[in-house]
């Protein structure tokens, strides 16, 4: 039942607001971390201390001889590598080049041929070209004929109302109110004629339908091909780059064009005066 009891909640002592500039009030937990980092680093300089008095003066290797420190004091130590002529330095560099050139091909014929799918698209959509060209759609009313005869009046003229209004509006007001077989017979012929009118707007409502589906996918699929462009205009960017600047390390290095020393001291190769 002790535990079943509701006790204080106790909270941690927050940092006073006069010493809030030096941050959040140290807990014991942070205290352990820092005192154990603070003993290792004191048996670490104990050691090295005992070392260092324990060094004999005398004491030589011949790897003293070859070793190199920087400046900061740290030891440079040799990985093995041979050092390269310049001949051979300059034959690797025209390899590279030489990839990178292929490499520069490759992107450029894979981004023309992208870029015609991606215009090709854009046509199909009717959307904003590159070149400043703009493809427009042009709207469709679609309006059903009943017969063949009504369909050929109905193209002659430039605009005709509905099938089924039309064909309403044709039979006579004797024929609309009459209760004659004849009048019967007209009114069922107008009924069937609803009822196909309803099924070419319904097969018509399926095809928009495709359409749009066909749209989303084309979308999609414009989108898709946009960003393959871009990734491949930027990779041909920066292989251009890259060729360029090799082209210029060789130059340098065959001493046919000018640069800048470490000392940042512009220079030119001296042309013979003809």
């Amino acid at each position: 039942m002790r535990n079943a009891v509701q006790r204080r909640n106790h909270k941690e002592r927050a940092q006073p607001a006069q010493r809030e500039k030096w941050g959040v009030l140290e807990k014991h937990k942070d205290y352990s971390l820092r005192a154990k980092d603070y003993n290792e680093k004191k048996k670490r300089l104990k050691i090295l201390r005992e070392k260092a008095i324990e060094r004999n003066p005398d004491e030589f290797s011949y790897g003293m001889l070859s070793s190199k420190t920087d400046r900061h004091g740290r030891r440079l130590q040799d990985r093995g590598h041979a050092t390269l002529s310049q001949d051979a330095v300059k034959l690797l560099k025209t390899q590279d080049a030489g990839y990178l050139t292929t490499m520069l091909q490759q992107t450029r014929s894979r981004r023309e041929k992208v870029e015609q799918q991606f215009h090709l698209l854009k046509k199909e959509e009717g959307v904003q070209l590159p070149g400043g060209g703009h493809e427009t759609k042009s709207g469709q009313h679609i309006i059903f004929a009943v017969d063949l005869d009504e369909q050929k009046t109905m193209d002659s003229a430039p605009q005709e109302p509905d099938a089924m209004t039309s064909n309403q509006d044709k039979l006579p007001q004797s024929a609309q109110s009459d209760d004659t077989p004849r009048g019967q017979r007209q009114r069922d012929l107008t009924c069937m004629d609803r009822h196909r009118v309803a099924r070419e707007k319904a097969k018509t409502l399926l095809s928009l339908k495709q359409q749009r589906n066909a749209r989303k996918i084309r979308k999609r699929q414009r989108e898709g091909q946009e960003s393959v462009l871009k990734a491949l205009q930027n990779r041909e960017k920066g292989l251009s780059a890259t060729v360029q600047q090799l082209d210029y390390r060789r130059a340098r290095m065959s001493n046919s064009v000018g640069g800048v020393n470490k000392a940042g001291i512009k220079w030119k190769i001296r042309e013979r005066k003809k």
